[in-house]
């Protein structure tokens, strides 16, 4: 979804297809060269990463209210389940307007909790099957609440300094990476893709794993 989208979706939402990732789709991926400037891009400056030392970083950048989002989660999920042991994933909720920072933070609540493997694909689920908002502060509390959750110790740590650093260095990397749509991918601090630059979420994972592969060269 593009940056310049968003202000439409708040008033319609548009469903996403995308087809599907495979093990012959990753292997042609290690076979063809990718264009700079084409299917991906190089950042004039690179981004910090927090990946293990010797560890390849790709990051995902998302929003729970993209229906692409949605969509492409079963998509990188199995992706990630193939990985190498030398590349880390991690999820990055992005910013675009102030409020989008319920959901950024709602995300960070959940990691500091441990329930991002419990909860993650419920959020989807709850906006874009049930058709919950979860766009106030207000409103994601009511829901994690209605899943299990403590109310208190989830407000406490929605506020916390910790969730409040979190989400600033969230929206100060997606503005490293200039990401102007979601999902989009980070590779190692040093390239981006998208949907948008490969025609599909599958072709972007396919040059990511190509630059996987430039980067784990480089080292």
């Amino acid at each position: 979804m593009q940056r310049r989208e968003f202000s439409l979706f708040a008033a319609s939402v548009a469903a996403a297809t995308l087809g599907g990732t495979t093990l012959s789709t990753v292997a042609n991926a290690q076979a063809k060269a990718f264009k700079d400037g084409v299917d991906y891009l190089t950042l004039d400056k690179p981004a910090p990463t927090e990946a293990p030392a010797g560890r390849i970083e790709v990051v995902e950048f998302f929003w729970y209210s993209c229906p692409h989002c949605h969509a492409f989660e079963p998509q990188l999920e199995a992706w990630i389940k193939q990985l190498p042991k030398d590349v880390a994933v991690r999820r990055v909720p992005v910013s675009f307007r102030p409020d989008f920072e319920p959901q950024q933070r709602l995300y960070y609540v959940l990691e500091g909790m441990g329930k991002v493997e419990e909860l993650h694909k419920k959020v989807f689920n709850a906006i874009h099957v049930e058709k919950q908002p979860l766009n106030t502060a207000d409103a994601v509390a009511a829901w994690a609440e209605k899943q299990g959750l403590n109310k208190a110790k989830f407000a406490e740590m929605y506020n916390s300094f910790s969730v409040t650093t979190k989400a600033r260095k969230a929206t100060q990397l997606q503005d490293m990476y200039k990401v102007d749509g979601v999902p989009a991918l980070g590779i190692a601090g040093r390239y981006y893709t998208t949907g948008s630059m490969t025609q599909t979420m599958a072709q972007a994972l396919q040059v990511t794993d190509y630059l996987i592969g430039q980067s784990r060269k480089a080292k």
